[in-house]
């Protein structure tokens, strides 16, 4: 039966399949698995989520290393995006196909090799082969991950599965941030000491990764180990609204990949210090201020989720902007948080809309679809600005930025709060 949406979770009033847990397995199947492999899943995907923020701590520290300049920082950011994308095109409906342990598995081994990559950089070159290796894990994985917390999320929170989804990466982007900062400023071995210790925490999820049910309703269970792609695709009555919601994935993300190739560097030029503390503490109170606005929000409709988390962008932006115009970096740390609520918020709605846009069978493919848009959106902005600093330096280059990104979030919210009266009004036609 269709019914109204909101996800991470269930809420709105478009009618759409179900969001909550898939049906119970048939005869012969696997059972259910319990809450341990549910909650072990979302620590996976908080724990590749904070790996990925934690070169975000120390690329000013590399910088001044191995004299790179502001573009290759954000080359090396862009590489990450790039192999998630690639991972994400070619194996993101795999699970739906295999199974979510086995492709959860084979990220995790990769994440654990791109760890000892990063800890035995010596150079750029190797920095580049980190961040393509940790890439690939994310996106091989990033499906397979989305999907099973949808089908694991307990039947008494069936919301649960999609709110882990959106508050999952801004918990761990938040948490690499700043664990990342206090490990590089106060304890030995800065370079090396963070992924040693994620090394330990990916090998531990794998042990229970490897123990864990199987969850996807499709998968391949005998008949040999098959690699059989699909091509990632929306469904077609999803499609006009999946192009409406992308448009806020493609704001949030901008933002996000900005402040993790470049915030590091833009606070504490504002703040004019020395101490790789405050530039990870930037990323995590811009992720942590997301996660307290999803909390908060949780129970709210998607789509007014949506439009709300658009409000707070915008309204970020514009005292982003004032910070750089002002030179004030007490304005800039209250503007990223503002900004942080706008995102952790805009993802929550955007997400737990368009989660419920396909059939158990397809959960892998269409996850993967909405971060294909969420890497690009963090990459290719990126870059760009990487380029644009090294011509034009840092503060011009961010003002340039947040204008063009205040752009994309005010279209963006003209067509959500279009989409929302529209699905208003079907909804009150459908129980008149």
């Amino acid at each position: 039966m269709a019914r109204h949406i909101p996800n991470p979770s269930t809420g709105g009033t478009t009618h759409q399949p179900p969001l909550g847990p898939p049906p119970a397995p048939p005869a012969g199947a696997p059972g259910r698995p319990g809450a341990a492999a549910f909650w072990l899943v979302g620590t996976v995907l908080v724990l590749l989520m904070l790996s990925s923020s934690v070169p975000s701590a120390l690329y000013v520290l590399y910088q001044d290393r191995w004299d790179l300049s502001s573009g290759m920082i954000t080359v090396v950011f862009a590489l990450y995006a790039v192999t998630v994308l690639a991972g994400l095109l070619v194996f993101g409906s795999l699970s739906d196909t295999l199974g979510r342990r086995p492709v959860l598995a084979a990220g995790l081994l990769l994440a654990i090799a791109s760890m000892g990559l990063f800890a035995a950089a010596q150079g750029p070159v190797w920095l580049l082969a980190a961040r393509a290796v940790q890439g690939l894990a994310v996106g091989l994985a990033t499906g397979a991950m989305g999907a099973a917390l949808l089908e694991l999320a307990p039947r008494s929170r069936p919301a649960l599965g999609a709110q882990v989804n959106s508050a999952g990466p801004t918990v761990g982007i938040g948490l690499g941030g700043i664990g990342a900062g206090l490990l590089v400023q106060y304890a030995p071995a800065p370079t090396s000491l963070s992924y040693l210790l994620l090394i330990g925490a990916f090998a531990l999820c794998l042990a229970g990764v490897v123990r864990m049910p199987e969850s996807a309703p499709g998968a391949v269970r005998s008949g040999g180990f098959r690699l059989t792609p699909h091509r990632i695709h929306v469904p077609a009555p999803a499609r006009r609204r999946f192009a409406v919601l992308v448009l806020t994935i493609i704001a949030v993300w901008s933002v996000g990949g900005f402040y993790l190739s470049l915030g590091p560097h833009l606070a504490l030029s504002l703040l004019e210090s020395t101490n790789y503390l405050a530039g990870g503490a930037t990323v995590a109170l811009l992720a942590g201020a997301a996660t307290a606005a999803q909390l908060l929000l949780g129970r709210t409709e998607a789509l007014r989720t949506a439009v709300l988390g658009l409000l707070g962008l915008l309204t970020g932006l514009g005292l982003v902007l004032l910070s750089l115009g002002l030179g004030s970096a007490a304005v800039f740390l209250a503007a990223t948080a503002v900004l942080g609520s706008g995102w952790g918020a805009a993802f929550l709605g955007s997400f737990r809309a368009l989660s419920g846009f396909a059939d158990p069978s397809h959960r892998g493919e269409l996850t993967a679809a909405v971060y294909v848009f969420a890497y690009l959106a963090m990459s290719v902005p990126a870059v760009l600005a990487g380029l644009f600093t090294n011509l034009h330096g840092l503060h011009r280059t961010s003002v340039g930025f947040m204008a063009a990104v205040a752009g994309v979030c005010a279209l963006a919210l003209l067509v959500t709060v279009r989409l929302a009266a529209r699905t208003r009004a079907e909804a009150e036609r459908g129980t008149a």
